[in-house]
Order: C-alpha cells, then structure tokens, then sequence
C-alpha cells in the first residue's frame, strides 16, 4: 500500500463515479441543512460508506483485490482461511455446526472456509453472509459457485443480525469501517469535530470541519479516557460507539459459540498516546492512502483502528467472556498456517513460493502481523482456544 498522498497525485474517478459522488454530496448537504447546520462525523462516515445506492459500501463500485481500493488477507491467500478454520472447527464443535461471516467481501473468505472444514470433517449446517452490499452480495454468489459450488446451497445471506445464534461468528476488517465520532482535546476544553458547508470566496459550497462542545454519550465515553491535554493546539482521536453497540447486539443474541474480530488496531493504552496527536483516521482509493475524507465521498474507504481495549470491555459488559487477545501472527501460527503451507507441495513449486510470501505478507511484524490483531468474545465454551494457546495478550488490554 502506498505512503498518504495528496489529492493532486491520485487516480481521477470516470464521470460515471463523479456524477455519483456529486448525488451523495447533494444528499450530504440537505441532511447537514436539515439539521441546522451541523452533523457529527459519525453520520457523515455512515453516509460516505452506507448510504443506499450511493455510498462506498453500497454504491457499487468494486472495492476488494488488485482492481479496487484494498487487498484483505484472504485476497492475498487461502491459507488465511484455511488456518482460521482450524479455530471455527473447535467453536462450531463446542456450540453448534452453524457460522456467520459479517462483512464477506468478495466471498473469497467464505470459500475457503468451507473448503478447508469440509476437508476437516466439520462442515457447517449453515453459513450466513451478513452483507449490506447488493454489488458485493453477487460477487460473494459468483466466488462460491465457482470455487466451492457443492457447497453453495448452505450460504443463505442475511439482512439482519438474528434474533438468536450458536456457532462462530466472523469479522474480519469489519470494525474498523464503523462510523467514529472525532473528539478534539484543547487546554479549553473537549469539543466533538463534525461536519458543517461553508462558501469559499468564489462562492464554491464544501464541505469544511467544524468543532462544537462535545455533549452526551460522546463527551462521557471522551471523559472516561482522559485524553492528553496539549498546553497548546489540540489532540484529535476517534471513539467508536458504534462498535460497542453492534458488540453488545450480539452479546444479546449470542447463546453459545465465539465472536472472532480480526482488524487493525491497538490496545487502549497504544491508542491513546500523546504522540498520536491526529488520530488514525484514513481514507483509501485505489491502493493509495490519503487524509482527506471529503475528498469524492462515496468513492473512498473511510477507516480507523480499532480499540480493542473498548471492543473487549464492551463484550464483558454485556456479558461475554473475553475468551483471548494476540497478533494476527501468533494466531495464524497457533492455528498451523505452517502446516497448511506445507500441504502446498514442493518447496522449489512457483505455488510454493508465492504461498510463503503471502504468509510472511500475513505474519511479519513489518506487514500485518503485528498491526492486525484478534479477539475472541465468547458465551458458553469451556477451556482456552486455539488461535491463543500461545502468545496470549489479554493482559495487554
């Protein structure tokens, strides 16, 4: 992935993406009117990535792989899916043969995860898809009817959380595109930075930052992490209680079995570090990172890292058991990447090679292995899990 860029140096959008982008900022602009000048930057992510028929996730455009914004783990190699079946197989054994991938891309993940618990005997009764994407909805159909087309009939989509589950649920890179608020300490006080229009001197309307006191459930989720206080300019970070909703709606529907949430991020006590002044918010078009959310809404991806700190305290809260925490490495390792790696044949094989370096892609500390983390919620299972046996960080959170 490239270094942040600035706008001059990115790919144009087509006319086609423009017109588009042009119709949600319209839609953008009458809400923020609407609501007397000002929305919190919360609505306007949720907007940018899921308004219907215009929004990044919902739009349309092609997002996954080499041709689109970004390039997740099981875009890079199956063995990612295959080693994390390993850890399905012990929660699906443990609750129910019943799993749900939240979020499932191009359904690469999807595919391989069959494959692989099929191979290990443990097929499960149904697969649930939870996809807001009609777009990523046909994409998800055509990948499994291709590479696993025996198995197809047992993937059923998904509108909604449901009202009640056992089994494995799965999210990988889900939480980090949940709508953030942006919190902005000063020696003044905190103060909730949203989203306003203004008109520039040639009379051109944009969208521009705009900070207010920060009041309610974000002022208190802000108090409660006493952020650092610069003597002068300010310090700006997200807060996600977004996630903290979605984790607590499933700690309500969740009777036996384990969330496995897998995303960029940090424990709270990385997060929140003086030197982190800007926060982590970035958007992506392209394969190339930039600052600007404003920048074409609807045709960027707009994350932030995740809190696994506040993920895991959500859980507990509602009930879960915090069942482990580690690197995506020492997961992928506890759960015998290496041994699936083997199963690919000869060393000196061009599929060999290519492999390895997908592994190592998916596990040096420089790549995603260490960035990307995984936390295990879980209701009802007995003894430690699989991808924590070794390399546990609980402690850390």
């Amino acid at each position: 992935m490239s270094g942040v860029l600035h706008m001059s140096e990115l790919p144009q959008p087509s006319a086609d993406a423009l017109a588009q982008s042009a119709r949600l900022l319209e839609r953008i602009e009458a809400e923020i009117a609407a609501a007397g000048g000002w929305i919190s930057f919360a609505r306007y992510m949720e907007l940018a990535l899921y308004a219907p028929g215009l929004g990044y996730y919902s739009g349309g455009a092609r997002k996954f792989g080499p041709g689109g914004d970004f390039i997740t783990a099981p875009e890079l190699t199956p063995l990612f899916g295959q080693a994390l079946a390993a850890q399905v197989e012990q929660v699906m054994r443990a609750s129910a043969p019943a799993l749900i991938e939240v979020g499932a891309g191009t359904g690469l993940l999807a595919a391989d995860l069959l494959l692989e618990l099929e191979r290990r005997g443990c097929v499960p009764d149904r697969y649930g898809i939870l996809e807001l994407s009609g777009e990523l909805r046909e994409r998800q159909f055509d990948t499994l009817a291709d590479k696993a087309p025996h198995l197809a009939a047992r993937v059923q989509w998904l509108d909604a959380l449901p009202e009640r589950f056992s089994g494995a649920v799965v999210a990988n890179e889900v939480l980090d595109v949940m709508p953030v608020h942006l919190v902005v300490s000063r020696a003044e006080g905190l103060f909730e930075r949203g989203v306003a229009v203004a008109t520039d001197a040639a009379g051109v309307r944009r969208l521009c930052w705009a900070d207010v006191p920060a009041a309610g459930a974000v002022a208190e989720a802000a108090r409660a992490l006493a952020l650092p206080v610069p003597q002068s300019g300010e310090y700006v970070t997200e807060l996600n209680l977004a996630g903290k909703a979605w984790v607590a709606a499933w700690a309500e529907r969740l009777q036996a079995g384990a969330l496995l949430l897998i995303d960029y991020g940090y424990p709270r006590a990385e997060y929140y570090l003086p030197s982190r002044s800007g926060g982590t918010l970035l958007c992506y078009y392209r394969h190339h990172a930039h600052g600007d959310p404003f920048l074409w809404p609807g045709l960027n991806d707009i994350t932030a890292f995740v809190d696994f700190t506040a993920v895991a305290e959500a859980g507990f809260e509602a009930g879960l058991d915090v069942q482990g925490y580690t690197t995506q490495a020492q997961f992928l390792f506890n759960c015998g990447v290496l041994e699936c790696l083997e199963r690919r044949g000869a060393r000196e094989s061009a599929d060999y090679i290519r492999a390895a370096r997908a592994v190592q892609r998916l596990t040096a500390p420089q790549e995603m292995g260490e960035l990307f983390k995984v936390l295990a919620l879980s209701r009802g299972l007995e003894g430690p899990l699989l991808g924590f046996a070794r390399g546990d960080r609980l402690h850390a959170l």
